[in-house]
């Protein structure tokens, strides 16, 4: 029992729980309290701290993380809850995916900056693609209500600013999960 206790299964689940509703919370409050424009370009931290879970928590902490996380904001902002939800979900699968896709591996040696930067790049850049036509596209389904002001025309600019911005938020959330982990975060073990 006290094995159990000391350093066994228990208390790495409890680090890992903790870790999951740490960066949760912390998706939360950038989320919820910052004002719109700023929050969209803090999702380089949102990417970051998926990153960092996908590392400490081995297949699927990322996903946790983001489903956590989108649990929190959706409550925190009920008319886009499902959006939120659903859009923060899916970025944590695909930042797991291309993790595994990659070969990403934590280690106490360290972790490949270049795979993990072109891991994040591809997950922001679809996760990004992803939620900027779903809020374009739906007011042209049949079922949506014209007049809903929560969507926006889809523009050439903006088509460009998401394929740009997408990438580039996943280099530098790479590259920070990166140094991150290969300069203070490699020994902890969880």
């Amino acid at each position: 029992m006290k094995s159990y206790i000391k350093g066994g299964n228990l208390t790495q689940k409890l680090s890992q729980l903790f870790m999951i509703a740490l960066f949760g919370s912390i998706i939360f409050v950038v989320n919820v309290f910052l004002p719109p424009p700023l929050n969209y370009v803090l999702i380089v931290v949102e990417a970051v701290l998926l990153a960092l879970s996908g590392l400490f928590i081995r297949k699927v902490g990322a996903t946790y993380v983001g489903a956590v996380g989108g649990l929190l904001t959706a409550l925190g902002n009920p008319a886009l809850g499902p959006f939120t939800f659903l859009f923060t979900l899916i970025f944590g699968v695909l930042v797991d995916v291309f993790l595994f896709i990659f070969r990403i591996n934590a280690s106490r040696e360290g972790v490949n900056r270049n795979r993990l930067m072109a891991a994040m790049a591809l997950s922001t850049m679809l996760i990004a693609m992803i939620s900027y036509s779903a809020f374009t596209a739906f007011p042209q389904l049949p079922f949506a209500k014209a007049g809903i002001g929560l969507f926006i025309q889809r523009s050439t600019m903006l088509d460009a600013l998401v394929l740009f911005m997408g990438p580039a938020t996943g280099v530098t959330a790479g590259y920070a999960a990166s140094y991150l982990w290969n300069k203070y975060l490699r020994y902890i073990v969880i």
